[in-house]
C-alpha cells in the first residue's frame, strides 16, 4: 500500500537505533524524508548514509533532548532546512531503572526529562509547522504504564504521561485538523534489549522465558512492525483515527498468557 508520504518531512527522535531506526527506514523507504533527532552524530549519519545509499533520503541533527533548551533548537534547524514539518514521531527515552525504594528526586526527574518532557517540547516548537501542514503525531511508549515492571517508576511514569498527553492533544488538535495517536511497545528485539539480556545470569534461557509468554508467534515484535504500524499513523490512510493508542506486541499485553503455550 502506497502511504502517500512522499517528500513529507517527519522528524524521528532517537531514530538512530532500535525502534526509532526500524521507524525511518521504513519512511525512507516511503518516500518520506526522516529527521533523526538523536544524540549522537556518529550514529545519525551512519542510517542517513544507509539511505542515502539505498536511493532514498534522510537529514539528520544531533541534539540531548535531556537538555529542554535542545527540542527548540532541533526544530528550528529542521525548519530552516526544509521550512515545513509533516510529522512528528516521539520516541526517545531509556529504561532507566529508578524506582521508589532506590530512587531519589534528582534521578526521578532526570528521568523525567530523558523520557518524558522532550515530547511535550518537540510537539510545542514543531505545532506551527504541523498547523500549516494539518501534520500527524505519533508517540512511542510502553507497556510499563500498564502493566508495571518494577524498580522502574519514573519510566512508567514517563509512559503513563505520554498515554495521557495522546489523548489531551488528540482533543486539543482537532481544530487544526492534527491527529495524534501512541504505538505501545512491549518486548522487542533491540540493540540496547539485546545489551540487557545478556546482563542475566542465563541469558539464552531468559530469552526463551520472554518468547513464551509472547501469545502471537511466541517471539519478539522487531523494529520494522512498530515502523510499520507508525508509518500508518502518520499517513492520510488513517485519516479519521486520533486518540488511539495502539498495541505493536503480539498480543502481550492484553492476551491470555495462558495462550502462548496453547
Amino acid at each position: 500500500m502506497d502511504l502517500n508520504l512522499k517528500d513529507k518531512v517527519i522528524i524521528v527522535t532517537g531514530g538512530a537505533k532500535g525502534i526509532g531506526e526500524g521507524i525511518v527506514k521504513l519512511l525512507a523507504a516511503e518516500g518520506a524524508i526522516p529527521v533523526i533527532v538523536s544524540r549522537n552524530e556518529t550514529d545519525n549519519r551512519q542510517v542517513v548514509q544507509q539511505i542515502e545509499i539505498s536511493g532514498g533520503k534522510a537529514w539528520q541533527v544531533v541534539a540531548e533532548l535531556s537538555d529542554p533548551t535542545a527540542s527548540e533548537a532541533a526544530v528550528h534547524a529542521v525548519l530552516e532546512k526544509f521550512g515545513r514539518i509533516e510529522g512528528l514521531v516521539n520516541n526517545a527515552g531509556v529504561n532507566d531503572g529508578v524506582g521508589l525504594e532506590n530512587g531519589n528526586y534528582e534521578r526521578f526527574m532526570g528521568s523525567l526529562h530523558k523520557n518524558l518532557v522532550h515530547y511535550y517540547l518537540m510537539a510545542h516548537f514543531a505545532l506551527p509547522a504541523l498547523k500549516t501542514s494539518s501534520g500527524a503525531i505519533v508517540n512511542i511508549t510502553s507497556k510499563t504504564a500498564e502493566t508495571g515492571q518494577g524498580n522502574t517508576s519514573a519510566y512508567a511514569a514517563a509512559n503513563g504521561g505520554r498515554n495521557a498527553l495522546t489523548r489531551e492533544w488528540a482533543v486539543e488538535l482537532l481544530k487544526y485538523g492534527i491527529r495524534v495517536n501512541a504505538v505501545v511497545v512491549a518486548e522487542c528485539w533491540t540493540p540496547a534489549y539485546e545489551t540487557w539480556i545478556q546482563t542475566l545470569a542465563e541469558p539464552e534461557k531468559k530469552l526463551q522465558e520472554i518468547h513464551a509468554k509472547i501469545p502471537l508467534g511466541n517471539r519478539m515484535t522487531t523494529s520494522e512492525e512498530i515502523g510499520n504500524a507508525v508509518g500508518f499513523l502518520l499517513s492520510n490512510r488513517s485519516s479519521h483515527t486520533t486518540g488511539q493508542i495502539i498495541h505493536v506486541d503480539g498480543g502481550y499485553v492484553h492476551l491470555d498468557r495462558a495462550l502462548a503455550n496453547a
